[in-house]
Formats: C-alpha cells, structure tokens, sequence
C-alpha cells in the first residue's frame, strides 16, 4: 500500500477527499453519509478536472462507508460523466475499494453493469489488492 504521505491533496468537499497519486492515478476517498446529487456532481467534476490536468488515466474509488449514490446520481454517472471521462481524459480503468453498505454495492454494481464499453471496472475487498491492480494496467 501507497504511503499517505506519496498522495497530495487536491479537493475536498461533503462527498469526501480526492488525492493525486504521483504513480499516475486520481483516488477518491468517500465520507460516510447521504449526499445530494449536486455534490456528487461537483466531487466529479473536481475528478475530471484532476484526470485531465495530471494526464492520469486511471482512478481508485475508495468507498469505505459512502451511502448508496441515489438513481439520478448514478445515471449521470453512466450517460454523462463517463462518456466525458473516456473522451476527455482518455481515463480507461476503474478500482473500486466495495463499501460496507451491502445497498451501496448494489448501487455499484448498477453503474458497472450500464457504464460505457471502454471503462473497465475492478471490485476489491480492500486498498492494497485495488492498488496493486491499478498499478499493474
């Protein structure tokens, strides 16, 4: 696992903290909780923003203790966000770190199963097996 210190902060806002990783990935760390769709959205935009400055074409979801994301959350995810990930920041591989809430795996699964073609997603139990993957692609 990737020292703390290696990741430099970049946003932060009620979704949760979003790191650069000099290794050449973006990571999300989720806060706990509920959010409204609009905070969601503007966590994401921060993380697209970060892809296309850095050139990273790799992300690591940490999901931790994040509630599930509501339906229209993850539909902007699928029909907006990634189509523009993929084409803007040629982002192609997705870790994800499975949260505790067996509802949210549900909503995760969801965004898998109806993202693009072109955006590869892996599910881990935890950090070190998603980091290591991440840096293997």
């Amino acid at each position: 696992m990737t020292p703390r210190a290696q990741l430099t902060p970049y946003f932060e806002n009620q979704a949760g903290q979003l790191y650069y990783h000099p290794a050449g990935y973006v990571r999300l760390a989720w806060a706990a909780g509920r959010l409204p769709v609009a905070t969601i959205q503007a966590y994401y935009e921060q993380v697209l923003d970060l892809l296309i400055s850095t050139d990273c074409r790799r992300v690591l979801s940490e999901h931790g203790q994040r509630a599930p994301l509501p339906l229209e959350a993850q539909r902007w995810l699928t029909e907006n966000w990634i189509p523009r990930a993929i084409a803007l920041g040629r982002t192609r591989h997705c870790a994800i770190v499975e949260g505790a809430d067996p509802l949210h795996r549900l909503s995760t699964q969801s965004v898998v199963s109806t993202a693009p073609t072109g955006f590869v997603f892996k599910r881990f139990d935890n950090l070190p097996e998603a980091e290591k993957w991440l840096l293997a692609v």
